[in-house]
């Protein structure tokens, strides 16, 4: 056994002194032409331009003092067709832009075990684009183009039909849509700031079984939109400033056996707005000082709204049917009224959540002009008292008296 461990290693050893280190003096294509699969490349600051760079070898490409990879707003900046690559520590920017064509500052290629990290992308159309990749890890990037319109803007982070992809830590804002997810799988978003992005912060779709945690999504036209998918977590995630006629801090489509947890949403139009959404827990959440809290569309079943905190939404639930399939346990509402006579620390008087004059204000906007007025106030009252249009078993039978703490 330690004669075999020893011829191992008597291969093992030139096959590391074989492994190059080249110094970039005046072309990196050039440099790239020389170097061999498994070789290292330092790129010196300064500004490059290369008419666009391919890199079909696995090689670590490393800038030092930020240099800048330039594309002249005519070319792909770099495109990635080589396996086990690590582009780290550039500034790439003025990518081409294109009705038809997805140029980007950065495109992967059929490729797998790619690390970018620690690059700066500007006035790119797609930042980063991946498409049928596996196994990649994108993160510490800082992303900024100058989006304003989204049929002539890129996504920042875009991934089509990838598996275990990694983002992780990455500042994306000014694109079309910040973080982009097509038939994506088994993937991890996590410590992400996406905002200002002129659609959403993320938008994800038929991708089923990943992760997202600790990302912040604020001041996007739309929020962020899950939809067609299954097997989605998603925790501790902030929701803020997404407001405008059609804007929602997060819409849930189409979801099944998904998770939303101890995440906070604050200052949204509506906060969660759920349609055609099945088994999806939603627990542990703060709502605070949004317009409505939550829209829970007929479509939606045995979804369970529980250990959730309520505090100072114009409208705390609003839905568009009188047959509610969802449960409503457990959770925090400033607006209650009830009392606690046996000290359990829970309501003996059960919570309706949905105003009548929510329900009216959801169909005809232009009534919010009557709000807070005392004709409100009064039918608000009355319904509590003789229910007739807002749905009976829309309630919550034991909510807390007092916030929860999570």
């Amino acid at each position: 056994m330690e004669r075999a461990i020893s011829i191992i290693l008597m291969w093992l050893l030139p096959l590391q002194a074989w492994a190059g280190v080249w110094t970039v003096k005046s072309s990196v294509k050039a440099t790239l032409q020389q170097a061999k699969a498994g070789d290292t490349i330092i790129v010196p600051a300064g500004v490059y331009y290369e008419k666009g760079l391919v890199i079909d070898k696995a090689i670590y490409l490393k800038g030092v003092g930020k240099p800048v990879l330039d594309g002249e707003s005519k070319y792909e900046v770099v495109l990635i067709l080589s396996s086990h690559v690590t582009l780290e520590g550039f500034v790439i920017r003025h990518s081409g832009f294109s009705d038809w064509k997805d140029l980007a500052g950065i495109k992967l290629g059929n490729v797998r075990h790619v690390t970018i990290k620690n690059n700066v992308l500007e006035e790119t159309f797609f930042g980063i684009y991946c498409q049928q990749s596996d196994s990649c890890v994108i993160t510490g990037n800082t992303l900024k183009s100058n989006a304003n319109q989204r049929v002539q803007s890129g996504n920042g982070i875009h991934c089509w039909h990838c598996d275990g992809m990694q983002l992780i830590g990455n500042t994306v804002t000014q694109h079309r849509d910040g973080i982009y997810f097509e038939f994506v799988t088994n993937s991890l978003i996590k410590g992400n700031h996406s905002f200002k992005n002129v659609r959403y912060g993320l938008h994800f779709m038929f991708s089923h079984n990943d992760h997202y945690e600790d990302n912040v999504f604020d001041h996007n036209e739309a929020g962020v939109s899950v939809m067609f998918s299954h097997g989605v977590d998603m925790k501790r995630n902030r929701f803020a400033g997404n407001q405008g006629g059609g804007a929602y801090g997060i819409l849930l489509k189409e979801i099944t056996d998904s998770r939303m947890e101890q995440s906070h949403f604050e200052d949204n139009t509506v906060a969660i707005y759920m349609e055609g959404t099945t088994r999806v827990q939603v627990s542990e959440n703060v709502f605070k000082t949004n317009g409505w809290a939550m829209k829970v569309q007929a479509s939606c079943a045995e979804n369970k709204i529980t250990h959730n905190n309520f505090f100072g939404n114009t409208f705390d639930v609003a839905t568009n049917g009188s047959l509610v399939l969802n449960h409503f346990d457990n959770n925090y509402w400033d607006k209650y009224e009830g009392y606690d006579l046996n000290r359990d620390g829970k309501g003996d008087v059960p919570y309706h959540p949905v105003s009548l004059y929510a329900m009216v204000a959801d169909k005809n906007p232009a009534v919010m002009m009557l709000f807070h007025s005392f004709m409100v106030s009064l039918l608000d009252r009355t319904e509590k008292v003789m229910p007739g249009i807002t749905p009976v078993n829309l309630v919550d039978r034991a909510p807390f008296m007092k916030p929860i703490t999570l």
